[in-house]
């Protein structure tokens, strides 16, 4: 997401982009630390980088690096308070830490500066079922599958939210269509956990 900052940094704005861009694949193909190292380059270029921050809190999670993942997260919220992908990550990193409430909170923030937010529906669904809060995690996953149909994940997760309480049925269709979606992508490992728990299901 790229954010419209005021006039006073535009000398150094294209230059901290060149960083943010570059820092990007350098994390895709496993190099954190060196996208970490670009990151505060563009934050160093354009301290009112909101996404430079939000970069700097991905790769420093990526690393381990909880705590201070969420420190960069608040400064891209403090920057750009309706950044909604900051909310949602540093809910994941809460989450990690076993903040779950406040995770919950972030990502519902998310979702409201975000109605189609699928990954914060399934970050919430994960997290308060977690918690054991079965039937939310299960509304959640719906919306995500209502969001991106083919999330094949989602069927799966809410399958096992559906049988752990006794809806026998449905988590049975939701396996049996988190099955098919895996076989179609060619997640064979998936495909095949998700058929043996269609069999598992079917033989009680």
């Amino acid at each position: 997401m790229l954010v419209d900052y005021t006039q006073g940094i535009d000398l150094h704005f294209n230059a901290a982009n060149f960083y943010f861009n570059r820092g990007n694949p350098k994390s895709d193909v496993g190099k954190k630390e060196d996208a970490l190292v670009d990151c505060n380059q563009a934050i160093e270029l354009n301290p009112k980088d909101a996404v430079a921050y939000l970069n700097r809190g991905l790769a420093k999670s990526a690393l381990g690096q909880k705590a201070e993942a969420i420190a960069d997260y608040d400064q891209a919220i403090d920057i750009e308070p309706k950044l909604a992908v900051a909310y949602n990550n540093r809910g994941n990193a809460k989450s990690a830490l076993g903040k779950k409430t406040e995770a919950i909170a972030d990502y519902t923030k998310a979702i409201e500066l975000n109605y189609y937010n699928s990954n914060a529906y399934y970050n919430r669904g994960l997290t308060k079922y977690s918690l054991g809060e079965k039937a939310e995690a299960i509304a959640d996953y719906s919306k995500v599958i209502e969001l991106s149909y083919y999330n094949a994940n989602a069927y799966y997760l809410r399958g096992l939210a559906k049988s752990d309480l006794g809806q026998k049925a449905e988590a049975i269709a939701d396996y049996q269509k988190a099955a098919d979606l895996y076989k179609y992508q060619g997640n064979t490992s998936n495909y095949e956990e998700a058929v043996k728990k269609v069999q598992q299901l079917s033989a009680h």
